[in-house]
């Protein structure tokens, strides 16, 4: 099957490279930015791409909606198959992508896109088909999780840790996506999308960018170890469908999850919890994924969301949660103190009663719209 590859950077260099050897897939043309086509084998020219009648499948690596999605849709509706690693691309397109490989009978598959090598989607695509799935969650984001092992097993500052995650190329020069949580809520998305047929809309996100070394040093004084947790489960409105920072104890396997490693995890009706751990980005963990989501249409699959994917705002007052917050102390009415646990200053560290994700995300919100810090984590329990 000749496969062209859209983009050269870090992932579409190892689709290429893979390609050379893998069983049933032929090299096809890459295509690169207008001036790049330095290489008789590369192309600036899409059209001419699409254009070729011995090209099979298109494997994605660009990255963002413009023009990435252009590319998928003309790909789809001249019947090719399309592979991608486009996080961004799915969460906010893929229903109007599975619609255009629906029409024209193309593959369009997207393991790569959360997870890295991970094998997360793709096992949730075989395991919805016959097995009802409740809930998936898991550490989904290798920079925060990098990050958060130096601050904690290291006692690094969250400045002096991002700049050792850039360094090593686990951080893009603007993090913003990864250390707001954006980065794996768009993962949480493709997952729901793909273990529940709903792509949830309004999805909550809270990342990592308000804690302190010193936060640091009290949750370790309690045994506990800090993650930021994407998740998504069937809910009585529907599905939830959020990240936020989570306190686990120190014995827990999140806990053991180190560097910039992922730890995914789902559970179904009949099979139970099933988690997966590995590389969850990265040239060739991606590049594999790619690999492997050829080799799926090889074998036949066309598909990776379940029939009649529909897209629902998403239902955050059915999970409840305790929580772990330092805020202000004029800010403390806001939410039910079923503990104090700390003084330092103009702040408090209080133990939450159980309360819906969306009021403490939406607490947080107003204390930070009026100036105030604040920094919370769920406790699981």
């Amino acid at each position: 099957m000749k496969t062209a590859v859209l983009g050269y950077g870090t992932v579409g260099k190892g689709v290429y490279e893979m390609l050379r050897s893998a069983k049933d897939l032929e090299q096809g043309p890459v295509l690169v930015r207008k001036g790049k086509a330095d290489e008789p084998w590369k192309t600036d020219d899409f059209d001419a791409v699409l254009a070729d009648d011995s090209l099979n499948a298109v494997a994605e690596a660009i990255g963002g909606i413009d023009p990435a999605f252009d590319y998928a849709m003309k790909t789809l509706k001249a019947g090719k198959h399309f592979v991608t690693a486009n996080k961004a691309l799915v969460a906010e397109k893929g229903s109007e992508l599975q619609a255009a490989a629906d029409e024209s009978g193309a593959a369009f598959l997207f393991s790569a896109a959360c997870g890295g090598g991970v094998p997360l989607l793709h096992n949730l695509a075989l395991s919805q088909r016959g097995d009802g799935i409740l809930k998936v969650s898991g550490i989904l984001n290798g920079t925060t999780n990098y990050m958060l092992d130096r601050m904690q097993r290291f006692g690094t500052d969250y400045e002096a840790a991002l700049k050792m995650a850039q360094e090593m190329g686990y951080a893009e020069a603007d993090p913003s996506a990864d250390v707001s949580g954006l980065d794996a809520l768009r993962k949480v998305i493709l997952a729901a999308g793909t273990a529940f047929g709903i792509l949830p809309s309004g999805g909550l996100h809270e990342g990592i960018e308000s804690f302190t070394a010193e936060d640091i040093r009290f949750y370790q004084s309690k045994g506990l170890v800090l993650r930021l947790i994407a998740q998504t489960e069937r809910t009585a409105g529907g599905v939830s469908c959020f990240t936020e920072p989570v306190l686990f104890p120190d014995n827990a396997p999140e806990a053991a999850v180190l560097e910039n490693n992922n730890l995914a995890s789902y559970e179904g009706r009949c099979c139970g919890k099933i988690s997966l751990m590995g590389q969850g980005a990265g040239r060739y963990p991606t590049a594999s994924a790619l690999i492997r989501d050829l080799e799926s249409v090889l074998s036949g699959e066309r598909r990776m969301f379940p029939e009649g994917l529909k897209q629902a705002e998403a239902d955050h007052d059915s999970v409840k949660r305790r929580y772990l917050v330092r805020l202000p102390e004029e800010a403390k009415e806001q939410l039910p103190c079923d503990e104090v646990q700390g003084k330092e200053g103009a702040y408090l560290r209080i133990l939450t009663g159980a309360i819906p994700v969306n009021r403490m995300h939406e607490a947080a919100r107003k204390i930070r719209e009026k100036g105030g810090r604040i920094a919370f984590a769920a406790l699981e329990e």
